[in-house]
């Protein structure tokens, strides 16, 4: 697949470069803020090929990919050369008026989606610590146990920090302070000074106001109010500030107030918001211990496709963290996903359509492991069908952990790979009683999905009508491709567009240009810093940066030019841009020039990659040049 191609169609689609106000991406979808969503062309998205899926839910426009997420992502940021981004508001400023629902979810999902990878490590160590104590392969007194352990238990115990770092992009402040703040909670002298007032009863005081003796490790939802109140008060500070001194006064200023109110207020309310929570969730267990874990696994489906999935999380992690272990939704996640992926491989057993059954069982393996979006979007909507299956699976494993009450203790994303996060408790009780729900929700999926599913009848395949139709439409494709041979046989070459030093694109130092992410091409090492038109055609964009040009041949080939890696960090500085996107130029047309000596100095390297975009059009991608090569000589030759 062709990622720049697919992040150029994506970018497009979803009203162009400066429709974006934020990206970001998490394990399978492109997460953006779109300033205007009217301008999203969400049909057409859908039909992209690469593309599994839109959800315009929970204050964010989502397109689903699925694992290669990350190889569309880094294209389109270069495409969209803006900076990754959890901001507020769906344009960065002005009035939100997002329903209270939907700003929720996209602070949640801001918040938790970049800490995910460090709790599920946290998670997976703690569950292999566990398998490891089960088997009698460690012991809990040895240093093996104990250094595993003290490895899981810090991104738990230092969640507080973790949480401060991504509620900071979140509420639009400093992360650095947000973090300090999240040590002030950890510190070990606050640690020792609430124990000490646990035991004998008398009140830490600052400025004779009381702070509550509670402690902080593993908590959640007080670091995050805390940061929130900061965010308010750290422009304050900034105005208040005098010029000469702010470096000094505003990070003063914030950490002075936001600590105090933090520790005397707002972490005590959160506390007992956490307490709350988890008062609720000990009531529900007690009293209807079955319907929250069988309602999350019949749901969740429903909640990945509008995105709303992410405001369960915190009350998983929050369950754990004040209770030890969660009853409610990671048991009732377990069995939703591997029932998704029971469904699927269903659909790849039955199937007679080859690209469906290579999709569903690729799907459906990834989808049982516990990263359910291509089950859910490749397959599961698509065939309808499917999906119920899921739904009705996943909700009789849920029901049956919830009537056994089973314990999940480290979390992890909740699959067969994350059983072992079952384990923890006395006895291996929760484990059995959540292999068995699982592996009932996957049986009951791929039987219900196995007896209502049908391949989809394609156009052609039924009336003689349909038939006809379809020979005259492949007719006419075979003209067209006729025709696009034919222009594609044309040799057509592309001029150097520096002087330099030809690299293979191989030893580029970047695996998107090394591994042909982008395209084919050739790599060359300026020994001047100008870049001409390598091809007699069109500016298709230009950044305002000058680190990257796209154009456009009269002969049809696309040509990238990367000066250097990473070079957008610079912002523009020591480039001069002399075009602008649109303009038509001939080879040899001066485009930009750069400072080479003093990119260099920077510490960044100015191999500049000479990509084909549509190399795909091409049979053969030739290097015409090798060593030196002078701009305007002939680089590359494709027929």
């Amino acid at each position: 697949m062709n990622y720049q191609e697919l992040a150029k169609e994506i970018l497009d689609k979803v009203g162009g470069a400066g429709n974006i106000s934020g990206l970001t991406h998490c394990a399978t979808r492109l997460r953006f803020n779109l300033k205007d969503e009217g301008k999203a062309q969400t049909d057409d998205l859908k039909k992209v090929k690469g593309v599994m899926g839109v959800v315009n839910k929970g204050g964010q426009y989502q397109v689903v990919i699925g694992s290669d997420v990350a190889s569309v992502y880094r294209p389109l940021t270069e495409l969209c050369d803006i900076k990754e981004t959890n901001g507020g508001t769906p344009d960065g400023k002005g009035k939100d008026d997002r329903k209270v629902v939907e700003r929720l979810v996209d602070t949640l999902s801001g918040i938790f989606t970049p800490i995910l990878p460090a709790i599920t490590a946290a998670g997976m160590i703690k569950a292999i610590l566990a398998l490891l104590l089960a088997f009698g392969l460690v012991d809990k007194t040895g240093d093996t146990y104990r250094v595993l352990s003290f490895m899981a238990d810090a991104a738990f115990y230092f969640l507080p920090v973790l949480l401060a770092s991504s509620a900071a992009k979140k509420f639009k402040c400093n992360p650095y302070l947000a973090m300090m703040l999240g040590g002030i909670l950890l510190h070990p002298d606050f640690v020792n000074m609430v124990a000490a007032s646990k035991e004998s009863g008398e009140a830490i005081k600052i400025f004779l106001l009381p702070i509550t003796n509670a402690g902080y490790s593993s908590s959640v939802l007080p670091i995050i109010l805390i940061v929130w109140f900061m965010s308010y008060v750290e422009p304050i500070a900034d105005r208040v500030s005098p010029k000469a001194v702010k470096f000094f006064t505003k990070p003063l200023i914030t950490i002075l107030v936001t600590g105090i109110v933090g520790l005397v207020i707002i972490g005590p309310i959160g506390t007992v918001i956490s307490n709350i929570i988890a008062a609720g969730v000990h009531g529900l267990n007690n009293y209807c211990s079955w319907l929250v874990p069988a309602l999350v696994g019949a749901l969740t489906p429903l909640l990945v496709m509008t995105g709303t999935h992410y405001g369960l999380i915190p009350i998983g992690i929050n369950n754990r963290m004040t209770m030890g272990y969660d009853t409610l939704i990671y048991p009732g996640m377990l069995g939703s996903n591997v029932a998704q992926g029971g469904a699927a491989l269903a659909v790849a057993f039955k199937s007679k359509k080859s690209e469906i059954k290579q999709l569903a069982s690729s799907a459906g393996i990834t989808a049982v492991c516990g990263i359910t979006e291509p089950a859910l979007y490749g397959v599961n909507i698509r065939f309808k069908t499917p999906l119920y299956a899921a739904m009705i699976g996943g909700g009789v494993g849920g029901f049956l952990m919830g009537i056994f009450s089973v314990k999940n203790y480290s979390g992890g994303s909740p699959g067969f790979l994350t059983l072992p996060s079952y384990l923890g408790g006395e006895g291996m009780t929760d484990f059995y009683f959540a292999c068995m729900g699982a592996v009932v929700s996957v049986v009951i999926a791929f039987i219900v999905s196995y007896v209502l599913y049908k391949d989809p009848v394609e156009e052609g395949e039924g009336t003689e009508a349909q038939a006809a139709e379809t020979v005259d439409r492949k007719s006419s494709d075979t003209k067209t491709m006729k025709n696009d041979d034919v222009k594609a046989s044309k040799s057509v070459t592309i001029a150097a567009p520096l002087s330099g030093t030809v690299v293979p694109l191989e030893e580029v130092n970047d695996p998107t240009f090394a591994e042909g992410i982008l395209g084919k091409g050739i790599a060359i090492r300026p020994s001047k810093g100008v870049v001409v038109s390598p091809v007699n055609g069109t500016i298709v964009s230009i950044f305002d940066t000058g680190h990257a040009v796209g154009l456009v041949s009269e002969d049809g080939a696309e040509v990238l030019i990367h000066v250097g890696l990473d070079t957008v960090n610079l912002k523009g500085k020591h480039f001069s841009v002399k075009k602008s996107s649109g303009d038509a130029v001939k080879v040899g047309d001066v485009i930009l020039e750069f400072d080479r000596e003093a990119i260099e100095a920077e510490g960044y390297d100015v191999i500049t990659p000479v990509i084909i975009s549509n190399h795909f059009n091409y049979e053969v991608v030739e290097t015409l040049a090798s060593g030196e090569v002078k701009a305007g000589a002939p680089l590359i030759e494709l027929c």
